[in-house]
């Protein structure tokens, strides 16, 4: 029986493949991007005119007003989605470490999201590695009361097979063992910082977190193994409930317009600098997407809700508040697809949670191959957290997206950084993400049939654990199965 309904799926799809027919449609697509993208010259004008996109600031709503007037500028209804939540902004900090509580000296460091609002306390620093549950075994009680010194990727030399957890789980994991203060290795050469959320939750900590350069954090470990060091953290921080709109165009459908394709990316950024490469690159592009569908007048069979949402990092705050307004209003099942671009730079074929996707998806990609061979048709399926897909996934809505891009210019290492500034954005890198991804867009929104549906519960508990999902979502409190 089995057998019988995935051959009957397979023959559905192959139906489906038949019957669409998009190449001209990509042609328009590609040739617009390429002659008249805005993307590059939109995120430089708003990298110089608003800054960072800290959600919650008055440069986050500048952020806000600029994609809603962008989107309205080329003809599109669009609207705010307001949204209230408990937000976090850094203020002060001060680290020190050395050999006594006497004697300390200055470490540049960042305070990591979610922070206490204020925090002033010395203790002694105990090195448990990469932080996994694993490194606490050997340690246990001896963790209570310290400060741990937690390298933020895998150690080199660590077994192999070692894997790794957000920071967030990691500083969860310090809390659990007792520990009274973390400070996390940055894994980037030349002392560059990196911020990011602490909390697994979205909501305060009860311990400082802060990072510190890769060099004099991995001299604080060769220390370590000779004489104990002490560390001193000073930090005050706000916290308090803020205002934020996600901004949302849509299109409607014109046979299904109850059925909905979601292209989203998040508009927001840390504020250490502009945010250009997360998220400049893929909410920029989104906003591109949408005005190559309005000036070559596509239509779709599908709605299309290009949506740029604020609060990311700081815990997807914008992509919650959209699906918790979707199941209050019952319209969840309305979202057929979601399509997330976060860093998303020079895809070289498509991604998707669901491996059943791969026929249309290869058959969409060798027509894209009939235009330009530098994409490479590849195709990924499989699941990760922490970016806006997340609570679609959790509801059993596909999510997928660009697949096989490199970021530009060696970018990777500056994103939550100083370092993350228009420079770094590669133009040609940016308009294939666009073109790309507005291709990707509208054959989901326009094909005969899409194969896979959301997942039932049992179905999505299996799929969460089959991905390696099932320890980091009970680490966030948000595994909803009994065990």
């Amino acid at each position: 029986m089995k057998n019988f309904i995935l051959l009957a799926l397979a023959s559905l799809s192959l139906t489906a493949h038949a019957q669409d027919s998009f190449g001209p449609a990509f042609k328009q697509i590609n040739n617009e991007v390429q002659t008249s993208a805005n993307a590059y010259a939109n995120l430089r004008d708003a990298s110089v005119t608003i800054g960072h996109r800290l959600t919650g600031s008055p440069n986050g709503a500048k952020a806000e007003e600029y994609a809603y007037n962008l989107l309205k500028s080329y003809g599109f209804d669009v609207k705010y989605q307001p949204f209230e939540v408990e937000s976090w902004n850094r203020k002060t900090i001060a680290v020190k470490v050395g050999s006594s509580t006497t004697q300390m000296n200055s470490v540049r460091a960042v305070t990591l999201a979610h922070s206490p609002v204020e925090s002033k306390l010395t203790g002694e620093i105990i090195d448990v590695g990469n932080g996994l549950d694993a490194d606490y075994q050997p340690l246990l009680e001896q963790v209570k009361g310290k400060i741990v010194l937690i390298y933020l990727g895998v150690l080199p030399g660590s077994p192999n097979g070692t894997g790794t957890l957000h920071r967030s789980e990691k500083t969860a994991i310090a809390i659990k063992y007792g520990a009274i203060g973390v400070i996390i290795i940055n894994t980037v050469k030349n002392g560059v910082l990196l911020t990011g959320t602490a909390s697994v939750t979205g909501k305060l900590i009860p311990i400082p977190a802060v990072c510190i350069g890769l060099e004099s954090g991995m001299e604080l470990k060769e220390k370590l193994k000779t004489i104990k060091q002490f560390s001193n953290i000073e930090m005050t921080n706000f916290s308090g409930l803020i205002k934020a709109r996600n901004v949302i165009a849509t299109l409607k459908g014109t046979e299904f317009p109850n059925e909905k394709i979601v292209v989203g990316g998040h508009l927001d950024s840390w504020d250490l600098a502009t945010g250009a490469i997360d998220n400049g690159i893929g909410s920029f592009a989104v906003i591109d997407m949408a005005r190559t569908f309005k000036k070559l007048n596509l239509k779709t069979k599908r709605t299309v809700e290009f949506i740029l949402f604020m609060g990311e990092e700081q815990g997807l705050l914008g992509s919650k508040a959209y699906v918790a307004q979707t199941k209050r209003n019952k319209t969840i099942g309305q979202v057929n697809f979601m399509l997330n671009f976060d860093m998303t730079n020079d895809p070289k074929g498509f991604s998707t949670s669901r491996e059943e996707m791969e026929p249309l998806f290869t058959s969409w990609g060798a027509e894209v191959v009939k235009l330009d061979t530098n994409f490479k048709n590849l195709f990924l399926a499989g699941a990760s957290l922490h970016s806006d897909h997340q609570p679609f996934l959790l509801e059993g809505i596909p999510t997928g997206g660009g697949a096989g891009g490199r970021l530009p210019n060696n970018s990777g290492p500056f994103y939550h950084s100083d370092g993350d500034t228009f420079k770094l954005v590669d133009e040609q890198g940016l308009k294939n993400t666009v073109r790309y991804g507005a291709m990707l867009t509208y054959a989901l929104a326009n094909t005969v049939m899409i194969p896979v549906q959301k997942q039932t519960e049992e179905k999505l508990e299996a799929f969460l654990i089959s991905q390696g999902l099932k320890e980091p979502l009970k680490i966030a409190g948000e595994w909803r199965w009994k065990d």
